[in-house]
């Protein structure tokens, strides 16, 4: 059964249980340290929007902002170089708890993000993402940029945009 989302900044609070759905949906060491996420939820809350439905907490999109894009830079999933103000968004997770996958929640969590970073006057959002999940992006509007430079986690990795 669907269950109604609401959708809010994260909060420091969010930390284990964002931390418990990174690490149990991510493959290896792709998942996000807890060190990490509650850095992002810390210094850019307005960039980690939380999923939740029943008081269930069921996923996340969280992000930061620069004024140039380098995807394989390893330094910025800790917000090195994050400028809340900057115009170009990078996001670092998208994720939906495995109990909770396959029900659209991810659709609606994306779309949501998408509103709000254009809201927020944003001109562009990146993201990497595995060849599997190419085909997933384009349909939201993201365009194919080229396969990454990034190795994170050992995996292979494809850089993705959409303009604003």
């Amino acid at each position: 059964m669907l269950l109604t989302p609401q959708f809010r900044a994260a909060r420091g609070g969010d930390v284990d249980r964002c931390y418990e759905i990174e690490s149990t949906a991510y493959e290896g060491d792709e998942a996000a340290t807890r060190e990490k996420i509650a850095t992002r939820i810390a210094r850019y809350p307005e960039g980690f929007l939380v999923m939740e439905a029943g008081g269930i907490l069921l996923g996340f999109i969280n992000s930061g902002c620069a004024r140039e894009v380098v995807m394989s830079d390893e330094s910025f999933k800790e917000l090195v170089g994050h400028d809340p103000a900057a115009p170009h968004v990078v996001i670092m997770s998208v994720v939906i708890d495995p109990a909770w996958q396959g029900k659209g929640y991810s659709t609606l969590l994306m779309q949501r993000f998408i509103e709000q970073m254009r809201a927020a006057g944003k001109q562009t959002i990146h993201l990497m993402c595995k060849t599997r999940h190419i085909d997933l992006y384009k349909k939201f509007g993201f365009a194919y940029i080229k396969p990454s430079d990034s190795d994170h986690g050992g995996m292979s990795w494809h850089e993705m945009m959409m303009i604003l």
